[in-house]
């Protein structure tokens, strides 16, 4: 199955001189104390007692932040859909891994965010500086695209192939604006929000982006489709459904526009005067990067971090795709990740209990396995596909529960690896530093998923053997012209290998090996110094 677990990037001020017990580099001297059953607030400075309104004075602030990261999560599920549209045009698996990169924008936002976070417009606005000229840049390149998308995606069953090279761009350009604007908004919750609200913003954050991410990823395949849209919506059938991959962008474009239009009119931005003291620069942030990543145990994390996942890199990234070849509706599909949506809430709750820990990536090894196990159990669903199709074309319903369990189980998997690594970035991060230390290791814990997947699509194709059967002569069927040629002949391209089950075996093989030479040395890591992890005081 298809999933791509992007780890969150906290957002921080790059304080390197705030310690421990202040949070994002803001300091607060407020204080609380209960009287007769009534929480009450201690203004600074003072013995006066106010009533905490908790947050009554912010909830304004919480839908605006809220509704934002609802819009950065609309070209992440876009793009998320993308790969299942053009898998519909029958593109190829080299195709397919060009349009991987798509998703690379969010793992690199660090090489970027010290930027962000310190180059700005005073009298602008530190966070609306990049915000709304971000905003904008999204809108109306949407807006061109729901113009041009028709004919970047081509034809089906037509000489008119799809451009990927074009969608990858500007898919890739979108997703990377929806980074930059993910670091201004995450900056600016921490001047937008009372400082006892902060916790709202990661709430805000996580919902929204998930509310935005099945917008455009789940509710569009579904009612773009006309076969979802005729069986379960209409009552006479039409061509299309109830909008197109045109009619989506031209709306959500003008969405963009008209809500950046309010924010920058009607919300003005706080000053935080300790927040912009405590900037540190955007080189200074660099070369605090750079002392980390020479520390010995981050150079030994790094190198697991980026191999760990090399053995899910078939099941996660192709399975998917080679479900939609065998016929499975893609609206189908994503409609599958419904029923999950609640199991994907309580897990990380569930599995924080086993982390929280001073030996987080224990439960990570002991799911490992289990996940490496469901690359056998996807391999023999994708190969039992095509035998469930029935005569109309649709599959049963006993089908699509068999997906689901297995999903479901994959997600357990996937979770206790997910919330296990993310429970071990907290414990060795440097509280000097702990914004860009933490990031950091988020960028790196992403890579590792992006590039395997990469690589795994790139390859498909080339360990795919087809042949011609039924010419008269032999014909090869490696390259496009090759199958014309075969077909013009009065002979069928079949495929003799299909490469997916052999990059199967190979990831399964590879993650095994992975497991019994390198587990003993993450366990390992655990059990080192905190004063190993850190940078010395001296070089912060």
């Amino acid at each position: 199955m298809t999933s791509r677990k992007n780890v969150k990037q906290p957002r921080t001020t790059y304080n390197s001189k705030t310690r421990s017990g202040t949070q994002y580099g803001i300091e607060s001297d407020e204080r609380y104390m209960d009287e007769g059953g009534t929480r009450l607030l201690l203004r600074p400075g003072t013995t006066e007692m106010a009533p905490h309104r908790g947050l009554e004075e912010d909830r304004w602030n919480v839908a605006i932040l809220l509704f934002l990261y609802i819009l950065q999560g609309i070209p992440l599920g876009l793009a998320g859909s993308l790969p299942l549209v053009l898998q519909a045009y029958k593109i190829s698996y080299k195709q397919q891994a060009m349009l991987s990169f798509i998703f690379w924008p969010f793992s690199l936002k660090l090489l970027w965010a010290p930027i962000v976070d310190s180059v700005f417009i005073s009298r602008f606005g530190r966070r609306k500086t990049w915000l709304i000229p971000t905003q904008y840049l999204i809108g109306t390149t949407m807006i061109l695209l729901s113009w041009n998308v028709k004919s970047f995606l081509g034809e089906k069953g037509s000489n008119i192939e799809p451009n990927v090279l074009v969608l990858t761009v500007l898919f890739f350009l979108l997703n990377f604006l929806a980074a930059t604007q993910d670091i201004a908004v995450d900056g600016w919750a921490l001047t937008m929000l009372a400082k006892r609200n902060l916790g709202y913003a990661s709430t805000c954050n996580s919902v929204g982006q998930t509310a935005g991410y099945f917008l455009g990823n789940v509710v569009f395949l579904a009612f773009e489709s006309a076969e979802f849209c005729n069986a379960y919506i209409r009552s006479e059938p039409a061509d299309e459904g109830l909008f197109t991959l045109t009619d989506f962008l031209f709306f959500w474009g003008l969405v963009f526009i008209i809500c950046t239009t309010l924010v920058f009119i009607l919300k003005h931005e706080r000053s935080d005067q300790k927040e912009e003291e405590s900037i540190e620069g955007v080189v200074g942030t660099y070369k605090q990067l750079y002392k980390i990543v020479k520390l010995v145990p981050v150079k030994q994390y790094i190198l697991i971090a980026l191999t760990i996942k090399i053995g899910f890199a078939a099941t996660d990234s192709v399975t998917g795709l080679k479900l939609i070849e065998a016929g499975v509706p893609k609206e189908r599909l994503a409609m599958l990740a419904v029923p999950l949506v609640p199991i994907q809430i309580i897990l990380p709750w569930v599995i924080a209990k086993y982390t929280a820990g001073p030996k987080p990536l224990n439960v990570m090894l002991k799911a490992m396995p289990f996940r490496l196990l469901m690359g056998i159990v996807f391999m023999y669903i994708v190969n039992w596909t095509p035998s469930m199709k029935l005569e109309s074309g649709e599959f049963p319903n006993s089908y699509y529960i068999v997906i689901l369990l297995c999903y479901a189980f994959h997600q357990v998997t996937l979770y206790c690896m997910f919330v296990s690594i993310m429970a071990f970035h907290s414990k060795i991060s440097d509280p000097l530093i702990g914004g860009t230390y933490i990031t950091l290791l988020n960028t790196v814990a992403n890579l590792g998923g992006n590039w395997p997947a990469t690589v795994a699509l790139w390859l498909i194709d080339f360990l795919t053997f087809r042949s011609c059967h039924g010419a008269d002569a032999g014909y090869d069927c490696d390259t496009k012209e090759e199958k014309e040629v075969c077909l013009k002949a009065g002979g069928v391209c079949s495929i003799d290998l299909d490469g997916y089950y052999v990059e199967s075996v190979i990831c399964i093989i590879i993650g095994f090996i992975w497991y019994r030479l390198m587990a003993k040395k993450t366990r390992q890591l655990q059990y080192l110094d905190d004063s190993q992890w850190r940078l010395s005081v001296s070089t912060v």
